[in-house]
């Protein structure tokens, strides 16, 4: 490089012209000077030519003939060195030559020369640049000079600044500037000076040391009356916002923000006002507006990036702007006429205000804001409340029609040049109100509340605020009257309001503070109990109104506080003695619209709409237990059916269009209309199935099929479910599938089908061929997690109700072969080609066998936790037969004498269901074994087993309370039943006594004394008129009368297996078996004579005998607390059928029971369903709300386990000891125990159930799982607590079971 050349300089010159000319859109784009070093510092990473610039060229070139030799020795020194030891990776090579080469002085000398000769090149280049600059300046002026007439703004570009043209804008060249821009310089000198700032870097000119001057200069220049230079400022300005980082625009836009703030407080200035309005094409008008917006898109920018920058840039642009929006012109020389302020002119460029809510949405900025508007600013927010009470007053004195015309510019959004005032006037309400309702989402923004305005005694409070919102609704217009009026609503008052209350609804504790008032509820209701008691005002209120009234109401009864509110809020403020509560008058007013009982919308297009709002705001009501109990008097979903059987007929009714004529789009729409009503109302009435009691409900009206074909249609599209639910169908189709009918509809429905298909296509194969071109992994858990859904879904359906209707008295179609590509369809097929597989054909028509298998056996364990689902399967297909079948053929015979299991995952499964079937007894009573593998040398200790009886190991000792009478607090309670006080004192003496004992020695209550106390009681209460509910039933039949009567298979299997119980326990002999068949045919007979004739399609109603089709599990239990003692058993249950407790421990008391409502034995639903798991439902929800939020996570319902554990009166959920203390505890205190002890356990299993929820197995668990540490007398005094609060509904509701005179 020292013999460098001119020649040289030259060729050097032209290959970084080619450079940069080759990055000239790169660098031009880039936002800002270090952003362009940026780039061009990764020019090699970014560019795809970077290797064939030539300047790239020359310095690789440069550094080989300067070093080249260098990297060659050291590259051999370093190859040398490696070869007594490891190969080192290219990588490591390079890394150690570039080290040692950039350490090496050869390196260093080459970089100073390098850097000399660029220098001399760069600073060549620079002043012909400039020399070129200046030739180009003075022939753009001699231009300018002979074309200042008739220049054009236009012809300035944004993008003047282009990479031939910025240059670095020196301090000499920036105070001529300032110079040139005094407003006493001549137009064009100005003008010229103004061309020269805005063709130079914004970062140059805002990092200058006269900024400050400079400032004030473009801010004074924002008021000149050219409008060409104004312009080319407010370009200035905008370029600036878009290309320079936030500590620059800062400067900017606070210095727009004061110029406009004195603009407004300068008398100089024209200043308009209200009454003149706003030519939009006037050109002050226009130059003002301009600036206004230009601060409003920077306000609605600003957000998404400050937070990468001190709190205080943020916290200037924050004061700048309040305090603008806070000028007030001095009115006192003008009395008469009001001055526009400068948030008229914000609100007219953002009527809705979304610069403050982008400011709110960050808390970085909102704490700024929010303290700001506390400490300096609150007249902002005064002035909005003011805006907000100014208008709800004018539309109390003026009519509807006049308030459209001031409101209707907004609405319809037509174009136009002029505003009036009044027009200004509710743009600004409208900016005001979309404000405060962003305020009031957040803690702080409330707590500037109450606020003091001027001509007003008393302060405007939250409530008062959100009042005056509520009553904007139905006070202000919303337009004409039209089915489709979309584009009228962006601006009306109702339907702004309406986004504003919408939006503090989603907030919960915004909405708790604000919205869940007696005060606001009763000014939402206040036009609905106008119209029904067609008061003067309620023609004032439209449908539009009181469909946005109901979509409030809807969010508001979505929330567990505001459907308290609503359900038990205190009397509405209105003349005429008691007044229901919200959700009374909003289910009045439902019905009334149904029943089309409201005349003055007789006729109306719009009352399917109001009809549908209102009854959504009642779904959200009755889809809670508690809500449904609320609205029981109002028969809604008689109205809802009968509403619905209307809009079948008229969808019937539709004529078909007919080609050509011009009826075709109104027939069209009109059965578009029909049909989308009908669909709403299915809804609705399917919705009465998330609860058990709204569940009886919907089968009482008929459409339980239709609902259910509508549900899966629903389900089939993956559409949600609701738009205030958060999760699927769920728990709605375990609801359904608890009962025999639910079952057969989802049946019809095609549901069970389509869930099938989607198993079988996830374990097995699919119709398709998608497999075969993309084959999954191989499985590596029992049930794969692509079937883990269809597993649940399966296990949910699994009710003995449901499963008694899908499966029952029907074989196996066992057939000889299987198509490879034959689908099940139904529950049938699932238990003969997953469960029972005792042909070859079956296993051969499975492609993935052994998985396959564990699937239908892991179901077949699930199903078998319910005991009459496990009686009726042995009956009907005897799976243990097969079951061990399958383990004998599973067996190595190593020698004549000596044979092993092979132990493989199927044989472990079988094992695991055989004890699980065969063993009755709670958590300490049987052993089940594990269904993994254990580590070491004996994988699986566990003895299997192909025949009985079972290996001793699976059934622990046990051991039997002795003789406990000698305990003195025993004797207090035998003592109790030989007093002679009166009937009432002596029940709850007693009472009071059994509670003592269970709390204090609950082990005492078993064996002989148990026996004492139940016949004493019942016996004592069996005498008393009125404590009996059944009326006595004679009965004198004898043994010899009842040896002919026919128990069915599953009543004599259950007989086996209480038996069998009985006697592991030490409580049965040897002639058990005979004596429980007799007192089960007593019964069936005893029972008989109190059923009522039966008239249905259900198998569970109507079968040969027209008995109970489950075991009787409380007669078993009784047999056994007896100690097979036939005579006291049977005396027993003679008085105890006289009680109210009967009727809800004793399933089959009730069981097509005369004493029942004939549409609630039609229906086939047990009262244990609809009373108890109801209450369940609705005493979990209020008392452990987590539990109950799983279930609903879960896609599960508490009723459907609850069920099942009441029906075999929890067997194999709780030791012995524990089934006696339920049912002691029952007997003693009352059938609402029931519910209690439920929910007791429950709260038992609290954490456990929270657990499985997030392994997503919480149906598996509750089915599968023991009832572990749980003790009756352990929760005595908590189910007390349960009793004090909920009694008297429950005895209420429970005393209502049967028929009024049966």
């Amino acid at each position: 490089m020292a013999r460098f050349s001119g020649e040289d300089e030259v060729m050097l010159q032209a290959m970084l012209r080619q450079l940069f000319q080759s990055v000239k859109e790169k660098i031009t784009a880039a936002p800002s000077l270090e952003c362009a070093e940026e780039i061009l510092l990764h020019l090699e990473e970014t560019d795809e030519n970077f290797h064939n610039y030539e300047f790239v060229k020359y310095l690789r070139q440069h550094i080989c003939d300067t070093l080249g030799s260098m990297i060659e020795e050291e590259m051999d020194k370093w190859t040398s060195d490696q070869n007594q030891g490891e190969e080192s990776g290219y990588d490591t090579v390079v890394q150690h030559v570039t080290k040692r080469i950039q350490a090496s002085k050869e390196y260093k000398e080459m970089m100073h020369s390098l850097k000399n000769t660029m220098m001399v090149v760069v600073e060549s280049m620079i002043n012909k640049f400039e020399e070129d600059e200046t030739r180009i300046q003075e022939m753009q002026k001699k231009i300018q000079k002979e074309k200042s007439s008739s220049y054009c703004t236009d012809n300035c570009s944004d993008s003047d600044s282009s990479f031939n043209q910025s240059y670095k804008l020196c301090q000499g060249k920036l105070q001529l500037i300032l110079d040139h821009l005094d407003p006493a310089q001549p137009k064009e000198v100005r003008y010229e000076a103004l061309q020269t700032l805005c063709s130079a870097p914004p970062s140059d000119v805002l990092n200058c040391e006269n900024w400050t001057i400079l400032c004030e200069k473009l801010t004074v220049s924002l008021s000149d009356p050219d409008p060409v230079f104004s312009d080319r400022i407010l370009k200035f300005y905008a370029q600036t916002f878009t290309l320079s980082p936030l500590h620059m625009t800062k400067e900017i836009y606070t210095s727009l923000a004061k110029y406009l703030e004195l603009y407004f407080l300068s008398r100089e200035n024209h200043i308009l006002t209200l009454s003149a309005g706003i030519d939009t094409t006037n050109p002050n008008v226009i130059r003002l507006l301009k600036k206004v917006r230009l601060l409003n898109e920077y306000q609605k920018e600003a957000p998404s990036f400050w937070i990468r920058h001190p709190e205080k840039y943020m916290e200037e642009i924050v004061e700048s702007t309040l305090s603008l929006l806070s000028v007030k012109y001095d009115q006192s020389h003008l009395v008469s006429q009001k001055i526009l302020d400068p948030i008229h002119f914000l609100a007219l460029v953002d009527t809705k205000a979304v610069w403050f809510k982008k400011w709110m949405h960050a808390y970085y900025s909102r704490t700024a804001v929010l303290r700001l508007l506390e400490k300096k600013y609150k007249s902002l927010v005064t002035t909005a409340v003011q805006q907000c009470v100014q208008y709800i007053e004018l539309c109390e004195t003026m009519k509807a029609d006049e308030i459209w015309q001031h409101s209707k510019h907004c609405g319809i959004k037509q174009k136009t040049f002029y505003y009036s005032g009044q027009e200004l006037q509710y743009i600004y309400f409208i900016h005001s109100l979309c404000l405060l309702g962003r305020l009031l989402i957040y803690t702080q923004g409330r707590k500037l509340f109450p606020i003091k305005l001027k001509n007003r005694k008393d302060s405007v409070s939250l409530i008062d605020l959100l009042v005056l919102f509520t009553q904007l609704i139905y006070y202000s217009p919303n337009g004409p009257k039209m089915t489709s009026a979309a584009h009228l609503e962006n601006y009306s008052p109702a339907s702004m309001v309406t986004e504003v209350l919408q939006i503090l609804c989603d907030h919960k504790e915004c909405a708790i503070e604000c919205l869940y008032s007696n005060t606001v509820i009763e000014t939402l209701l206040q036009p609905i109990y106008n119209l029904m008691k067609e008061t003067k005002a309620a023609p004032n209120c439209s449908e539009t109104a009181l469909i946005h009234i109901a979509d409030i109401l809807a969010r508001i009864a979505s929330v567990e506080e505001g459907l308290i509110l609503l359900l038990h809020g205190e009397n509405m403020n209105s003349s005429g003695g008691k007044n229901p509560t919200g959700a009374h008058i909003i289910a009045q007013f439902s019905k009334k619209l149904l029943d089309e009982d409201i005349s003055i919308f007789a006729g109306s297009e719009m009352l399917p709409v109001v009809k549908g709002a209102f009854i959504s705001v009642c779904r959200q009501i009755y889809d809670t237990c508690e809500g449904l109990q609320v609205l029981i008097p109002y028969s809604l979903h008689e109205s809802i059916a009968k509403a619905w059987k209307k809009a079948s007929l008229l969808s019937e009714r539709i004529p078909t269009p007919i080609k050509g004529s011009d009826s075709v789009s109104l027939v069209n729409q009109e059965s578009q209309n029909i049909v989308a009503w009908e669909e709403n109302l299915l809804d609705d009435l399917l919705h009465f199935a998330s609860t058990p009691k709204g569940l009886l409900f919907l089968q009482s009206t008929g459409a339980m099929n239709e609902c259910v074909t509508f549900m899966f249609n629903q389900y089939a599209k993956k559409l949600q479910i609701s738009r205030h639910k958060k999760f699927g169908y769920g728990v709605l189709v375990t609801q359904v599938a608890s009962t025999a009918a639910g079952a057969t509809a989802l049946q019809s429905s095609g549901f069970i089908s389509a869930l099938i298909t989607e198993l079988w296509a996830s374990l097995e194969c699919g119709r398709d061929d998608v497999r075969v071109t993309h084959p999954r992994s191989t499985p590596v858990d029992p049930i794969d997690p692509s079937c883990q859904k269809s597993f649940l879904g399966l296990v949910n359906l699994l009710s003995y109700p449901a499963i008694y209707e899908l499966v029952g008295k029907q074989g196996l179609p066992n057939k000889a072969e299987y198509s490879l590509r034959e689908v099940p369809t139904c529950i049938i097929d699932i238990i003969d080609r997953l469960i029972i597989l005792n042909s070859e054909a079956k296993i051969r028509s499975l492609f993935n066998y052994e998985q396959s298998h564990i699937f239908g056996l892991r179901l077949l364990s699930v199903a078998c936790c319910d005991l009459n689902t496990l009686l009726l399967l042995e009956a009907q297909y005897q799976v243990s037969e097969r079951l061990l079948n399958a383990q004998e053929e599973n067996i190595l015979e190593i020698s004549e004498s000596h044979r092993n299991f092979i132990i493989d995952g199927l044989s472990v499964e079988r094992n695991h269901v055989l004890v699980r079937i065969n063993l009755i007894g709670g958590p300490v009573e049987r052993i089940l074994p594990p269904r993994m593998l254990e580590k070491g040398d004996d994988p699986y200790p566990w003895p299997m087993f192909s025949s009985y009886p079972l290996p001793d190991c699976y059934q622990p000792e046990v051991t039997t309370n002795g003789d406990l009478k000698q305990d003195s607090d025993l004797g207090k309670l035998l003592l109790c039943f030989k007093m002679s006080d009166k009937q009432t004192e002596w029940i709850e003496n007693c009472q009071r006594q059994f509670c003592k004992m269970m709390k204090d020695k609950p082990d005492i209550i078993s064996g002989s004394v148990l026996i004492e106390l139940l016949e004493k009681f019942v016996l004592q209460l069996s005498e008393s008129p009125s404590e009996c509910y059944f009326p006595s039933v004679e009965y004198t039949a004898t043994d010899a009368n009842v040896k002919n009567v026919s128990l069915s298979s599953v009543q004599q299997l259950g007989i086996k297996m209480t038996v069998r119980y009985g006697k592991f326990l030490n409580l049965l002999k040897d002639g058990a078996e005979n004596d429980l068949t007799l007192i089960l045919k007593h019964c069936e007979r005893f029972l008989k004579q109190q059923q009522a004739p039966v008239k249905s399609s259900l198998h569970i109603l109507f079968n040969l005998q027209g008995s109970y089709t489950g075991h009787d599990w409380f007669v078993s239990s009784l047999f056994m607390i007896m100690l097979g003692d036939k005579e006291k058993t049977f005396q027993f249950l003679q008085q105890f059928s006289r009680l109210l407790t009967s009727a809800f421990l004793w399933l089959p008391r009730l069981h097509n029971s005369r004493y029942l409502p004939t549409d609630t034995i039609e229906s086939g639903i047990h009262p244990i369903y609809f009373y108890s798991t109801h209450y369940i439902e609705m005493i979990l929800k209020a008392e452990v709300p987590l539990v109950f939020s799983a279930f609903h996570m879960s896609g599960f319902a508490p009723s459907q386990i609850c069920l099942q554990w009441i029906a075999q009166c929890f067997w194999n959920y709780l030791d012995w000891i524990e089934i006696c203390h339920y049912i002691a505890t029952c007997v003693f205190l009352g059938p609402d125990y029931q519910v209690y002890v439920c929910v007791a356990i429950f709260r038992h299993l609290q954490q456990d159930i929270l657990q499985h929820t997030q392994t997503q197995d919480l149906q598996v668990f509750l089915k599968e799982e023991a009832l572990h540490r749980f003790r009756v007398s352990d929760y005595f005094e908590y189910m007390e607590i349960l009793e004090q609060n909920y009694r008297p509904l429950l005895l209420r509701d429970m005393r209502n079971i049967k028929v009024q005179g049966t």
